[in-house]
């Protein structure tokens, strides 16, 4: 497959240009909220556990657990993978998991964030760690 696959650029705001601007770098940021101590993503201004608009960004290790995931088969754009992960730092992000054999993802198993470019900011997607 020497074919890459083309990703639609993100949309970008205010709130989440430093999350964007992170990406651009390799880093892959959370919000925590210092009102209650909560790490939350997608990355907001105000806190979706307490309310609080005491936040601030932290970047995340990038690691975790796939919580849980569907494969499809059969698609126009072939077999694709998306599911839950669970982030070490506690949030759950939803993603596609790319760069692995998608028929050997099991849920507990141990991914990490990768990026792949658009024509703006690289989107984060993970893979098999």
């Amino acid at each position: 497959m020497s074919e890459t696959k083309k990703y639609p650029a993100p949309a970008t705001n205010p709130e989440t240009a430093a999350f964007w601007e992170a990406a651009k770098q390799g880093k892959f940021m959370i919000k925590r909220c210092t009102a209650c101590g909560e790490a939350h993503y997608f990355p907001r201004a105000i806190c979706p556990f307490c309310y609080s608009d005491k936040t601030v960004w932290e970047q995340a290790s990038g690691e975790g657990t796939i919580y849980t995931y569907s494969l499809m088969r059969k698609s126009p754009t072939g077999p694709y993978a998306i599911g839950y992960v669970t982030l070490k730092e506690g949030p759950s992000v939803q993603t596609n998991f790319v760069d692995c054999d998608l028929t050997t993802l099991k849920i507990g198993q141990k991914v990490k964030v990768v990026f792949k470019p658009t024509d703006g900011a690289p989107l984060p997607f993970f893979t098999v760690a």
